[in-house]
């Protein structure tokens, strides 16, 4: 069983889940450090010796004090990359805030931050902590999966560590998402419908999807996700009444949603199912998950292959793996709602003796994911080294010599590991979120790479090595691994460079802005190696 807290704590550990990332969000987007000498000087502004003193007991290295820039109150926390137990200096001390008051806070500092109103958001960042708590006490009734790889994808209690509500499940009630959770290691059948053959379209080699069962003579074999079919379904009534459509009932074998939530696996080489069956499924799913309704969109499936064809034609060329996308299914009736994309699966791009690893899992918490390489390791120098010689010439190999900007952030970056527990390969996925170039400027693909495998991923694998092992310098081993790449003109600006872009999430929802409009602040770069100055 998960090491999960008590029954009775699960409300704290919930707050604690939900705060984090959303504290985060504040101090990223919102607010700035104020420090010890500064704080004092504010209380002396504001209220009597005695509240000076409690102002100015700040705990070194467990506690930061930020000022909300729009609202300008104080905002005290403990920790730095996942932030716990908020205080809001009031009435001439410091007020614990619980998960809804802090919600509430943020609130208040974006309205009077943007001038906007926003309903929504608060709603979902509420929305997010009430999985956590109904995704802890499941955890606590379930046995962790023993499938390492299987366990890394589904322990993402904290999830996006700078999303506002990165655990939000569009608002409806446990029963109707919680069967289909990843993080409660949910396992199910998918559903088997029947697409009469001159309603069906298709894209690329879709042949993996007749191995799930079997149609009637007139029909194609449709697979799709239960959650996703209970919140479409009464838009499929007239499609079911005209024969247009079919229930054939369920998979016989069970598959297992990924840390993306719409993407399951299905194993092969299980009872009922050949070697052959290995493979993703990835749905569309009528939820907002993070920044987006995940739907898989007719403009992203329509360039689904040219976008696959560039990355798999780049790969040939690279080291690591792309699972590649090779096509998709669907009812021309119904394109976005019942659309199902193939993806490879991980036999085909493992050596012998590899485990993979979700790279996303490796930033949880030991307890959320018990047997995480990092962690384990007695030698994390190497171990680091090891990570970045595996995650970093494919991506920017990609760039450079292929105009392939790949979304590589934690969560589309498995890392497979030798039996010690050291990356040797890097398998990337997701082609909906790959641009190319010249579809966007070198300049734009080059900050959300930078974004993405940098800020997102090296950056946050960075920090919990880091916490993992107190006393390690991560930054040496980015700028000898970056180096070596110094062919890429933009290589050299970046090691030089005082900032990096960071993806501004609160922000971005709070305007209501399309979830694939990046807005990017700038945040400080951890490796940069100052130019010398001149004058």
């Amino acid at each position: 069983m998960d090491a999960t807290p008590p029954r009775d704590d699960v409300g704290t550990a919930a707050d604690a889940h939900a705060a984090a990332p959303l504290l985060n969000c504040l101090l990223r987007e919102v607010a700035e450090p104020v420090d010890q000498e500064a704080v004092g000087r504010e209380a002396a502004e504001q209220v009597d010796q005695e509240a000076i003193g409690a102002v100015e007991q700040v705990e070194p290295g467990a506690t930061g004090v930020h000022r909300l820039t729009a609202g300008g109150r104080l905002l005290r926390v403990r920790g730095t990359r996942r932030p716990t137990g908020p205080e809001v200096f009031a009435a001439g001390a410091w007020q614990p805030l619980t998960h809804a008051e802090l919600v509430k806070l943020a609130a208040e500092e974006l309205r009077a931050r943007t001038g906007l109103s926003n309903s929504e958001l608060p709603a979902e960042m509420l929305d997010s902590r009430e999985a956590v708590a109904a995704l802890l006490a499941a955890r606590g009734r379930t046995p962790a999966p023993e499938d390492p790889y299987r366990r890394s994808e589904q322990s993402l209690i904290t999830g996006h560590p700078y999303h506002p509500a990165p655990k939000a499940r569009g608002g409806g009630p446990v029963a109707g998402w919680l069967p289909y959770a990843p993080e409660a290691y949910a396992d199910f059948p998918l559903t088997l419908l029947g697409v009469r053959e001159d309603a069906v379209v298709e894209e690329g080699d879709t042949t993996a999807l007749d191995s799930l069962g079997t149609a009637p003579p007139g029909y194609r074999l449709l697979p799709a996700h239960p959650w996703q079919l209970d919140l479409v379904g009464r838009e499929l009534t007239d499609a079911f009444a005209d024969g247009r459509l079919v229930r054939l009932g369920r998979t016989d074998g069970e598959v297992w949603p990924t840390a993306a939530i719409r993407t399951v696996y299905v194993p092969g080489g299980t009872p009922g199912r050949s070697a052959e069956a290995d493979l993703f499924l990835k749905f569309s799913l009528d939820v907002r998950i993070t920044n987006d309704i995940r739907r898989l969109w007719r403009h992203d499936l329509l360039k689904l292959r040219r976008t696959d064809r560039a990355v798999t034609a780049a790969f040939a060329e690279l080291p690591g793996a792309w699972l590649s996308d090779r096509g998709y299914r669907t009812a021309d009736f119904a394109f976005e709602e019942l659309a199902v994309l193939v993806r490879d699966g991980l036999g085909g791009h493992l050596a012998p003796g590899t485990t993979p690893f979700l790279a996303a899992a490796l930033t949880e918490s030991t307890e959320a994911f018990p047997g995480s390489p990092p962690a384990g390791t007695a030698d994390p120098e190497a171990w680091w080294e090891a990570y970045l010689r595996a995650v970093v010439p494919p991506a920017l190999g990609a760039f450079h010599r292929h105009g392939v900007v790949l979304e590589a952030h934690l969560q589309n970056t498995v890392v497979a590991c030798d039996p010690a527990g050291t990356p040797v390969r890097v398998l990337y996925r997701d082609a909906e979120g790959v641009k190319l170039l010249p579809d966007v400027t070198r300049a734009a693909g080059w900050e959300r790479l930078v974004y993405c495998l940098v800020v997102n991923n090296i950056l946050e694998i960075a920090a919990a090595v880091s916490e993992h092992h107190p006393g390690i310098d991560p930054w040496p081993a980015v700028r000898r691994e970056l180096g070596r790449h110094r062919d890429i003109p933009e290589v050299a600006d970046l090691l030089i460079s005082p900032t990096l872009p960071a993806k501004t999430n609160l922000l971005l929802r709070w305007t209501g802005a399309d979830g694939a409009d990046a807005r990017y602040l700038l945040v400080p770069n951890p490796f940069c190696r100052e130019p010398v100055q001149t004058r």
